[in-house]
C-alpha cells in the first residue's frame, strides 16, 4: 500500500523543485491526522467532490440560465472544462496536479445562482453589512457553511487550497485579501495555472455557446486574428457546409495554442528567474504563468468581441436583469419576514445575523431553486 511517506518520495522525485510539494503544506486549521495512502491534496479534493456546493454548481448558470437549453455550460461543466486544462498546463510544467485540480473543482463553489448578475445583485445588496465576493463566500462555503463533519465546521482544507480560492483572478473575479492567508505573497504557481485555464476554458467555450445560440455569428468572427489563423486551415479538413465540425475544430486548436503557448512561456519565465522553491514563487511580484506578449495581443480581440456581442446581446442583458429582480426581491422578503426561511437556515441567524443568513441562502440556491422560490413566494396560485 502507498504510504505518506512513498508519496513524499513520488512528488520528490518527480514534481518540479518549485511545485507547492504536499509535505510543505501549512496545514489544516483543524487538527486531523492524515490519510495513509491520500496525500493532503488528494483528500482536500475529495472533499470537495463530496460537497453540496460542488454538486449545486451542475445547475447554476454561466452565461445562458440554465433552461435555456441542455447543451450549454453550467458552472459545473465549466469548472470541469477548467479542471482538465490546468491538469494538462501542471503536467507540462511538473507542478503537483493534485493540488491543481483541487483549486479547479473548488474555484467557483462561492458563486452565485445566474451568473456574475447573482453575484452583482447580492454584493449592491450587501452593501453596508460586509458585501458580496464570490471568492470570499467560497471561502466562508468551505471553512463554515458546509457541514459535514462532527468535530469542526466546514470541510478542513489545506492552507494551500483555501488560498487558491481566496486568491483566484481573472477578468471576472478579484482576488481577496484575507488575514492569515498571506494578502502580501503570490500565490503559488498551481494556482495561477488555474486562473489562466479559468480564463481559456470560459473564453473559448462561452464562444461555442454563442455560436450555437445563434447570439453569434460565424461571420463575425473574421475580423479575429486567432479566428483567422486557424479558419482556412480547418476549412480543408470538413465540408463547407458542416459549420458545426468546422466550430469544433476551430476551438479545440485556439485551446490548444494558448495552453502550448502558456506553457512555453512560463517554463522560459522560470528559467530566467532560477527558481528552486515555492517560497521564491510567492516572494516574486509578478505572476510566472502568462502567455508570449504576441499570444496576449492576439487574445484581446477575441476577449472585446465576446464582450460586446455575447455578454452585451441584448438577450443576455435580459436574462441578467431578470435576475438581478428576481434575486433583490428574495432577499428583500426574506429579510422583511425571516421565518419565511427553512429552520434549518434560520437557526444561524444568532451566529451571523439576518442579512448575511439571507445572502448565504440565495448565493447557494440554484437557478431553477431560485426560480421555484420564487413562485412560491410571489405566485398567488403556487403551493408553498
Amino acid at each position: 500500500m502507498l504510504t505518506q511517506k512513498q508519496i513524499f518520495e513520488f512528488e520528490d522525485t518527480f514534481l518540479a523543485p518549485y511545485a507547492m510539494k504536499s509535505r510543505f503544506t501549512r496545514g489544516r486549521v483543524h487538527k486531523e491526522t492524515e490519510h495513509p495512502y491520500r496525500s493532503v491534496y488528494q483528500r482536500d479534493r475529495d472533499r470537495i467532490i463530496h460537497s453540496a456546493a460542488f454538486r449545486r454548481l451542475e445547475y447554476k448558470t454561466q452565461v445562458f440560465v440554465n433552461h435555456e437549453g441542455d447543451y450549454y455550460r453550467t458552472r459545473l461543466t465549466h469548472t470541469l472544462e477548467v479542471s482538465q486544462i490546468a491538469r494538462t498546463i501542471a503536467a507540462a510544467l511538473r507542478l503537483n496536479m493534485d493540488l491543481t485540480e483541487a483549486i479547479a473543482l473548488a474555484h467557483d463553489v462561492g458563486h452565485t445562482p445566474f451568473g456574475h448578475s447573482g453575484e452583482d445583485a447580492l454584493n449592491e445588496l450587501m452593501r453596508g453589512s460586509g458585501g458580496f465576493n464570490h471568492n470570499l463566500h467560497g471561502l466562508r462555503v468551505v471553512d463554515v457553511l458546509e457541514e459535514r463533519y462532527p468535530d469542526f465546521p466546514g470541510l478542513n482544507l489545506t492552507w494551500e487550497l483555501r488560498e487558491g480560492i481566496v486568491k483566484h483572478s481573472s477578468a471576472f473575479d478579484k482576488p481577496a485579501r484575507i488575514k492569515g492567508l498571506a494578502p502580501s505573497e503570490l500565490p503559488t504557481l498551481e494556482t495561477q495555472v488555474v486562473d489562466i485555464s479559468d480564463e481559456i476554458a470560459y473564453d473559448n467555450h462561452d464562444l461555442d455557446d454563442g455560436l450555437t445560440s445563434g447570439l453569434l455569428k460565424e461571420s463575425d468572427l473574421e475580423r479575429l486574428p486567432l479566428w483567422n489563423r486557424l479558419y482556412s486551415g480547418v476549412s480543408k479538413k470538413c465540408a463547407r457546409e458542416d459549420a458545426e465540425m468546422r466550430k469544433y475544430l476551430i476551438i479545440r486548436s485556439l485551446i490548444d495554442i494558448q495552453v502550448t503557448d502558456l506553457i512555453r512561456e512560463t517554463e522560459s519565465r522560470i528559467k530566467r528567474l532560477k527558481l528552486k522553491t515555492h517560497r521564491e514563487v510567492k516572494a516574486l511580484d509578478t505572476k510566472i504563468v502568462s502567455f508570449s506578449l504576441d499570444l496576449d495581443k492576439m487574445r484581446r480581440p477575441l476577449r472585446e468581441f465576446l464582450k460586446e456581442k455575447l455578454y452585451h446581446h441584448y438577450r443576455v442583458v435580459r436574462m441578467s436583469n431578470k435576475a438581478r429582480r428576481f434575486i433583490t426581491e428574495l432577499f428583500n422578503v426574506y429579510v422583511d419576514k425571516p421565518d419565511q426561511l427553512p429552520p434549518h437556515v434560520q437557526k444561524h441567524i444568532a451566529r451571523d445575523g439576518c442579512r448575511r443568513v439571507v445572502c448565504d441562502y440565495i448565493a447557494g440556491m440554484t437557478d431553477r431553486y431560485a426560480l421555484d422560490e420564487y413562485k412560491k413566494l410571489f405566485d398567488p396560485y403556487e403551493k408553498v
